[in-house]
């Protein structure tokens, strides 16, 4: 069982002009002669957390982590506006060139699988090697059974909560409702929703929950760009022209040395969209986490993750 790696402090970091709108805050940590990854985190909106540097080996990797469009120390903060997929996508791009890197190793877990997934098919020679953790593809199914129905028949207690502030007769399609409320100018109606929206997937991160959460949902600024820009992606299908847009262009990416890690009982990005995944890229590595969830802090998830980058970074 591999553990985390000693925690480390950034040895650069700055902010990029991405458009006239967004800045997007970039740190960069390790080795700065090192093999370099960058690593793509979940929400979208979740931002940059500390213990993303502790997956990398230190004095192998150059690790490069930012804080997507409209979280973290990006600003405008919880702004909606240019902040889709492939300004993401392009934002990645930007950070490549700006650093100037030819190619890389792309790491995401949750929404930064899908995100890490979308550049690798529109950039397929930046990518040295890609490893991707619970898979989410932005598919409607996925947003039903996570936001209507599904795991709320696992975690019905957590799941009474979430529903509080959305009215009864507006439960039908509950991401549009929450869309109201979170793009609401009353700030106390955004943050009771933005809270109860990132609370409920907190809850259901971890095969054994705790109290501890990777983010910090507590702190109302971090509740609001999380939930905002969480609901603002999924009510917009993503970006994506068609629904299984990124498992419709697989072929094009199936060269790039890659790695799948899922765990068995997550129940935020259930184990049929790695599966799905796996059957159309055969060629990655595949590994179920028989006694794990979503979360890449559970102990069978961080050290296959561990494995896989200390293995990539002689690639």
């Amino acid at each position: 069982m591999k553990d985390l790696y000693p925690n480390i402090e950034p040895f650069n970091e700055f902010q990029l002009n991405v458009s006239d709108l967004h800045t997007i805050h970039i740190e960069e940590s390790g080795n700065p002669k090192g093999k370099p990854v960058i690593f793509l985190h979940g929400g979208p909106g979740g931002g940059i957390e500390p213990v993303y540097r502790q997956y990398f080996n230190p004095e192998k990797w150059r690790i490069i982590i930012f804080d997507q469009r409209g979280c973290g120390k990006s600003t405008p903060h919880a702004e909606l506006q240019e902040n889709t997929t492939w300004d993401l996508v392009e934002d990645i791009e930007k950070i490549r060139d700006y650093i100037s890197i030819d190619q890389w190793v792309v790491f995401g877990g949750s929404w930064g699988s899908t995100l890490a997934l979308s550049y690798a098919i529109k950039h397929q020679n930046r990518c040295k090697g890609l490893i991707f953790r619970g898979i989410f593809m932005l598919r409607e199914k996925e947003i039903r059974w996570f936001y209507q129905e599904g795991a709320s028949y696992i975690y019905p207690d957590a799941w009474e909560k979430y529903l509080e502030p959305i009215p009864k007769f507006k439960r039908n399609n509950l991401v549009k409702s929450y869309y109201e409320q979170l793009t609401d100018e009353n700030i106390n109606i955004r943050l009771k929703a933005a809270k109860a929206w990132s609370i409920w997937e907190a809850s259901t991160s971890k095969l054994f929950q705790s109290e501890k959460s990777l983010h910090h949902f507590e702190i109302d600024d971090i509740a609001d760009a999380f939930a905002r820009i969480e609901c603002h992606y999924f009510i917009n299908k993503g970006f994506f022209k068609t629904d299984e847009w990124l498992l419709e262009n697989i072929n094009s990416i199936r060269q790039i040395p890659a790695v799948i890690v899922q765990g068995r009982y997550d129940v935020v990005c259930p184990m049929q969209s790695a599966w799905d995944l796996h059957r159309k890229w055969p060629e990655a590595d595949f590994h179920i986490i028989q006694d794990a969830g979503h979360s890449m802090t559970e102990p069978g998830i961080r050290s296959k993750l561990i494995e896989y980058t200390d293995k990539f970074v002689e690639l």
